[in-house]
C-alpha cells in the first residue's frame, strides 16, 4: 500500500501557473486524511504558495504535505504552524553566469527569439534556471499554442546540451526548459525526499503530465518508482479519487 503520492504541478494538479480549482483542493484535503503528499515542479517557492498551500481547504493535515520547488532542490514543510524550508542546493555566481551565457546564445540559434513575450524569458530560481520561451507572464492560451508538439523546445534542448554538457536540461511545462546540476530531476526529488522522511521510495507513487523521453517527469518512471501519466488535470482529478477509495 502506497504511503506518500507526489505530483508534478503544472499540467496535472492545475494548469500551467494557475491555482489548483476547489474540487482539487477538496481532493487533496481527502488524499491527506490517508497518505502524505509531494508536490515536486520547476517552479519556486512563491509560485506553490500562490498555486497549491493557498488553496488546500481548512483543516487538512499540512504535516503530511511536503513541497519540493526547483526540481525537488528544495523541500518545505510545514511545522509549528507555519511552513520552514528543510534545503537548498543554490547553484554559484560563476555556475549561473554559464547557463545564462548558454541560454541567450541558445535560443538565439534555435530561432526563438521573435515571439512576442510577456515579462521575462530566463528566472534564476536560486538552485534552477529555468527558459520560458513566451515569458513568464505569458496568458495560458498563448502558451498552449506555442510549442503543442515541444519541437521548438526539443531542438533549445539539443543546443543547450552541447553547450552544458555537465548540466541536466528537461522540458517542462508549455514552453519551458529547465536547468539544474547533473543528477537533479524528479527522480533525485524522491530519493531525496525519501531519506528526509523515512518513506521508502517503493512505497510513492508519481502522477505527472512530462512522462515522455526528455519530459521533466520521465526521470522517474526512468528510475523504476512507480508513476501513472495523465493527460490532464481532468484526467488527474479521477486518478485520485480511485486512489483515496482504495487506500481507505
Amino acid at each position: 500500500m502506497k504511503k506518500l503520492i507526489a505530483f508534478d504541478l503544472d499540467g496535472t494538479l492545475a494548469e500551467s501557473k494557475q491555482p489548483i480549482q476547489p474540487e482539487m483542493g477538496t481532493l487533496l484535503k481527502q488524499l491527506l486524511g490517508v497518505a502524505a503528499i509531494a508536490v515536486i515542479s520547476g517552479g519556486d517557492w512563491p509560485q506553490f504558495e500562490t498555486q497549491v498551500v493557498a488553496h488546500i481547504p481548512a483543516g487538512s493535515d499540512l504535516s503530511r504535505l511536503f513541497i519540493m520547488p526547483t526540481t525537488g532542490t528544495k523541500l518545505y514543510r510545514y511545522e509549528n504552524e507555519a511552513w520552514h524550508a528543510v534545503y537548498a542546493d543554490v547553484f554559484d555566481a560563476a555556475e549561473r553566469k554559464t547557463i545564462i551565457d548558454a541560454l541567450d546564445k541558445a535560443s538565439a540559434e534555435a530561432g526563438l527569439n521573435d515571439s512576442r513575450t510577456w515579462g521575462d524569458k530566463i528566472e534564476d530560481r536560486g538552485s534552477q534556471i529555468t527558459y520560458s520561451g513566451l515569458g513568464q507572464e505569458a496568458p495560458l492560451d498563448a502558451k498552449k499554442a506555442w510549442d503543442p508538439d515541444f519541437a521548438k523546445r526539443k531542438k533549445l534542448q539539443a543546443i543547450l546540451q552541447t553547450m552544458l554538457p555537465d548540466l541536466s536540461i528537461n522540458v517542462g511545462g508549455s514552453t519551458s526548459v529547465d536547468i539544474t546540476r547533473r543528477g537533479i530531476d524528479k527522480a533525485y526529488a524522491i530519493r531525496r525526499l525519501s531519506e528526509v522522511i523515512g518513506i521508502a521510495a517503493q512505497d510513492m507513487l508519481f502522477l505527472g503530465d512530462a512522462m515522455y523521453p526528455g519530459g521533466n517527469d520521465y526521470p522517474v518512471k526512468a528510475a523504476g518508482i512507480d508513476s501513472i501519466a495523465v493527460r490532464d488535470v481532468a484526467e488527474t482529478r479521477s486518478v485520485v479519487s480511485a486512489i483515496i477509495a482504495c487506500l481507505k
